[in-house]
């Protein structure tokens, strides 16, 4: 077994609700998607050998832990999301050895590592899936999966309505091993995604195993992809409705497919097994859900420890709009002595430096890059106001180094499955997902000797990691300053309230314990008396006696 880091001395996991303590209640933690991190062979995909040489980088960044996005073996329909095997790497990122090696550098260099866990679904390579194709109809392994006849005359229609989050229906039928057409299986996501059946106990069993293997290799906890969408309606009934992707995350009703009451059995049990474990292993769900209200219900004292703030995440850059996705997220969190997370930017939407580049209202899946200097400036603001608030907080790779979108990819270029499915999401995750930028120059601007799976722009050798480090005002040099900033500060961290002192309109004005934090969301500076002494600022800034214009889309903290 790997050796794993200590458990923090402010508390256990056990503590009280409302008054539980461990890294993770106030953890900044950086996401890591492997192919676009680091080369280490220099094939062009990023794989587990590049990111342990450039734990160093992240141990300087100041980041408490590492999740990484899925590495497992996979035919890579969905970018390693459909898992051919829980308990193997895909050779495209190495082996359990630099697995192993990773977790155990990490673990000495003062960094936790989380791993995606991927439980609605698997790969139609899983070998339970190939073989209750093979078997054909009454195999039991079809048991552990959506199969169903489906309706009309010779079953030539879907069981139900449901629609796949990629497009078209969420069923496709399959061929008996006589050549005949047979059932169908449910994919919620891609075809190659077929969904687990959370009702039979062979599939519980054997990710309690899977997480056994990972937390006895050392790993820290796991993040939950799709958590809410394990367990679906009795009966799998019509949802009735020919829009149904407009409904994720907003139907107050709640959808068959998805937050269904049935999960929190699933998380209570995966809790105690957490819990057997030292060094306070976490897991973190990925809940897309109506309310944070709901959210809430994934961090209850006997399930996870995080949930993922998608609420925050699609918040436009407006005062008003800011402060009352913040009150409720507190509020939601504070009864359950959940920490709260903040995330502006991840593997599925556009940069957030992008999409405050642009109007509002656009959603999180932007084609256009909109007035780029304008977006960094709003992008490092956010940063800052996110970083003051009482939780955890996300980052996601490359934003340190203020990347927008890449927003002109080739067609031929593109990779994203649901690029290729209409009606479905927009397909153009691509865009963030573009390998970042480490040197000036060379080969991939030192992302790999190689080159890069997808191409780079030109203007991002300007960005990279060795032209910002050491940089007066860089964006890297202010998360760098920012993440130091808030744990040595007593102030900030961990916490459950804060105070919001009078502002003018667009500006945003909170308080913590010896720290206050100016946020101004308008197009035109605004005059405030200063709070106390400057301590780190988004943009410049000129105090002049006791008052300051707050420029434009800026944030300030200061010490009081």
């Amino acid at each position: 077994m790997t050796q794993h880091l200590a458990a923090p001395s402010t508390g256990t996991s056990d503590d009280a609700p409302g008054h539980r303590t461990g890294w993770w209640q106030d953890a900044v933690i950086y996401q890591v998607y492997p192919r676009s991190f680091a080369d280490g062979d220099g094939d062009g995909m990023g794989d587990l050998a590049g990111v342990t040489a450039r734990l160093p980088y992240l141990r300087d960044l100041g980041v408490d832990a590492v999740w990484l996005s899925p590495f497992y073996a996979s035919p890579q329909a969905d970018a390693g999301y459909d898992v051919a095997d829980y308990r193997a790497i895909d050779p495209m990122f190495g082996t359990l050895l630099d697995a192993d090696e990773l977790i155990r550098e990490a673990h000495g260099v003062g960094l936790r590592i989380i791993v995606d866990l991927v439980p609605n679904h698997s790969s139609d390579q899983h070998e339970w899936f190939k073989r209750a194709l093979a078997e054909g109809p009454g195999s039991a392994l079809r048991e552990r999966y959506h199969f169903r006849p489906g309706k009309g005359t010779d079953g030539e229609l879907p069981p139900n309505d449901w629609e796949s989050i990629f497009g078209g229906p969420a069923w496709t039928r399959t061929t008996d091993p006589d050549g005949t057409p047979g059932e169908w299986y449910l994919h919620l996501f891609a075809p190659e995604q077929p969904d687990f059946n959370w009702e039979h106990p062979a599939v519980a069993d054997e990710f309690r195993s899977i997480l056994r293997f990972w937390l006895d290799m050392g790993v820290d906890g796991f993040r939950v992809d799709v958590a809410h969408g394990l367990v679906k309606a009795e009966g799998l009934p019509d949802l009735g409705s020919h829009d149904q992707l407009k409904l994720l995350g907003s139907a107050d009703d709640g959808l068959p497919f998805f937050d269904q009451d049935g999960v929190h059995e699933i998380y209570r049990s995966w809790r105690t097994i957490l819990d057997e474990y030292p060094g306070d292993r976490i897991a973190v769900a990925e809940a897309w859900t109506p309310t944070v209200e709901r959210t809430a219900n994934y961090v209850r004292p006997d399930e996870m420890h995080q949930a993922f703030n998608f609420q925050y995440l699609s918040t436009a850059w407006d005062a008003a709009e800011l402060r009352k996705v913040i009150d409720s997220s507190l509020d939601a969190m504070r009864p359950v002595g959940a920490p709260t997370t903040w995330v502006l930017s991840n593997h599925d939407v556009t940069r957030h430096t992008t999409r405050f580049a642009n109007p509002p209202g656009l959603g999180t899946q932007i084609r256009t890059p909109g007035d780029r200097e304008l977006g960094l400036r709003r992008a490092r603001a956010a940063t800052l106001l996110m970083l003051a608030l009482p939780g955890s907080a996300y980052v996601y790779q490359g934003e340190e180094l203020g990347l927008p979108d890449v927003t002109d990819l080739p067609d031929e270029a593109r990779q994203d499955p649901s690029y290729f499915r209409a009606e479905g999401q927009d397909g153009f995750r691509d865009g963030c997902r573009v390998p970042i930028p480490w040197t000036r120059e060379g080969s991939s601007y030192g992302f790999g000797s190689g080159g890069s799976w997808l191409p780079q722009p030109e203007s991002w050798g300007a960005l990279s990691v060795e032209a910002q480090s050491g940089k007066e005002g860089s964006t890297l040099e202010l998360y760098r300053a920012a993440i130091a900033a808030r744990r040595e500060h007593p102030g900030l961290g961990a916490g459950t309230d804060v105070e919001w002192l009078h502002a003018p309109e667009g500006v945003l004005a909170l308080s913590r314990p010896g720290f206050v934090c100016t946020v101004n969301t308008t197009g035109t500076p605004v005059r405030i008396a200063a709070p106390g002494a400057l301590l780190l600022a988004s943009g410049p800034l000129s105090v002049d006696g006791d008052t300051v214009d707050l420029p434009a889309d800026t944030t300030v903290w200061w010490t009081v």
